[in-house]
């Protein structure tokens, strides 16, 4: 069991959606907090409705983690206000669909910086200060569902989901030893800020046709704080696999004993998808 009350808890994406709904679900768990985030006035706001709230929060210092200097001055300010960090959760990320025609190399590049050459920044400067200390820990690493299913479009984001879940795979071991646990979690549709900024390589995003399917993706989508109380119990129990819904749990579970039930429905899913962007004109 990996305990929040009486550690220290960094959470990266700390201003809006799962981020900051899971410094909300940390704090009512113990943790003290420190926060990070590229927009600095809604992480003070953030950060500022968590004290009043009654939270410990030692820092809200914003930063973008793509930015590998940035996080060494994350660092430096965070261990200025603290000894030191139990727990990392890189929850910061970007999300970047389009079909690879249309898709630009500034798309590629942004998306990898962010989703996973910042994920990795984070743990280059925060994992071996909890190895030293050789008080244990967990670390927490958000992926996807694109970072389990091919899913249509999503080439740049499961490129770094995948990537991720690679990490947090080799980490999973590598810490074992030192007792840092590692999460791996793979949320499917949630209702955050991220579904406004999708950035979708050739599509009209003001399209009526776009809108009414962005409001059938929420219908099934599950809210911040039920994604962060999973995310919360699935480090408590030391789950390496966190599903914020069981549509992703079970699929996954199709996937992997039932891979041409999988490879069929993926086949599906991309000529629906196609032929909906067609059907619709969302394509410029």
């Amino acid at each position: 069991m990996t305990k929040f009350d009486g550690k220290t808890c960094l959470i990266t994406g700390a201003a809006s959606g799962l981020g900051r709904a899971t410094a909300f679900a940390a704090a009512a768990k113990g943790a003290s907090l420190v926060l990070t985030d590229i927009t600095a006035d809604a992480l003070t706001t953030t950060a500022e409705e968590l004290r009043a709230a009654g939270a410990t929060v030692h820092l809200a210092h914003a930063a973008d983690v793509s930015d590998h200097s940035a996080v060494v001055g994350l660092a430096a300010h965070t261990f200025e206000a603290v000894r030191h960090v139990d727990i990392v959760m890189n929850v910061a990320g970007i999300a970047t669909w389009g079909t690879v025609d249309r898709l630009t190399p500034q798309q590629w590049r942004r998306t990898v910086d962010i989703n996973l050459m910042g994920p990795i920044h984070v743990i280059e400067e925060f994992v071996p200060p909890m190895i030293t200390a050789g008080r244990g820990g967990h670390l927490v690493n958000v992926s996807s569902a694109a970072g389990i299913f091919g899913l249509p479009w999503h080439a740049p984001y499961s490129a770094t989901k995948f990537g991720l879940r690679g990490v947090s795979e080799v980490l999973r071991f590598d810490l074992r030893r030192h007792k840092i646990g590692v999460s791996l979690v793979c949320p499917g549709a949630m209702a955050t800020p991220m579904a406004d900024t999708i950035d979708i390589a050739g599509v009209d995003r003001d399209s009526a046709a776009l809108q009414k399917a962005i409001r059938l993706f929420m219908r099934h989508a599950v809210t911040s704080d039920e994604a962060a109380t999973a995310v919360i119990k699935g480090v408590e129990r030391n789950r390496y696999w966190v599903y914020t819904s069981r549509d992703i749990q079970f699929a996954h579970w199709g996937q992997r004993y039932f891979p041409y039930g999988y490879t069929l429905a993926m086949r599906g899913l991309n000529s629906a998808m196609t032929n909906y962007a067609d059907k619709n004109a969302l394509v410029r």
